[in-house]
């Protein structure tokens, strides 16, 4: 018993592969170009009602600290530390989400370690 193949699959692996390999490319281009697009991006978060304003890149780098002066109190320096580290950690939790989400759009949720 012979399987048969659909019509137009003659040597169909070379150039399914061939169209894989063109599809990952063209995945790959997209996703570089998103990339250079999300660097450019800039978040902010505040914290303590707005006291501290922490603004990243979507390199994941601090770009600026706005501090109101009327947090700034040498008896409590821990506070204005805590303050700062919460707002920072939450500019580079929206800059690495929208860079998730953005990446997952152009793979369609697909997932092939080294390739992206």
């Amino acid at each position: 018993m012979k399987a048969r193949l659909p019509k137009g699959y003659n040597n169909g692996g070379a150039t399914n592969m061939q169209q894989i390999a063109k599809q990952a490319q063209k995945m790959q281009e997209e996703m570089d170009e998103a990339s250079t697009a999300l660097e450019s991006k800039e978040y902010s978060a505040t914290s303590g009602g707005s006291a501290v304003t922490v603004t990243v890149t979507g390199k994941m780098e601090v770009k600026a600290i706005d501090i109101k002066p009327e947090v700034v109190d040498p008896e409590d320096v821990e506070m204005l530390a805590d303050l700062i580290i919460a707002a920072t950690n939450e500019s580079l939790r929206a800059a690495n989400d929208d860079k998730a989400e953005t990446m997952e759009k152009i793979s369609g949720g697909l997932n092939l370690p080294g390739l992206f």
